[in-house]
């Protein structure tokens, strides 16, 4: 198999001025992990759903998304 039959066409691309909280409801509405982060037509990153959880909690965007009786 290859790549091609994989992955996602059509991916949403952020830049890296884009709001953390912004691009988890982009990852939330579109049932994706991850989103490429690009900077005049390159790419120059991607974010995961791992980076959110393990560095969006320790600066408290994960308790801005959710109601307290979901954490």
């Amino acid at each position: 198999m290859k790549v091609k039959h994989a992955m996602h066409e059509g991916a949403t691309w952020c830049t890296p001025d884009t709001p953390l909280q912004e691009l988890a409801k982009i990852l939330r509405d579109e049932d994706i992990g991850a989103v490429p982060i690009g900077e005049n037509d390159r790419l120059v990153g991607i974010v995961t759903d791992r980076d959110i959880v393990c560095r969006g909690v320790v600066q408290g965007v994960i308790s801005a998304l959710c109601p307290p009786e979901m954490l």
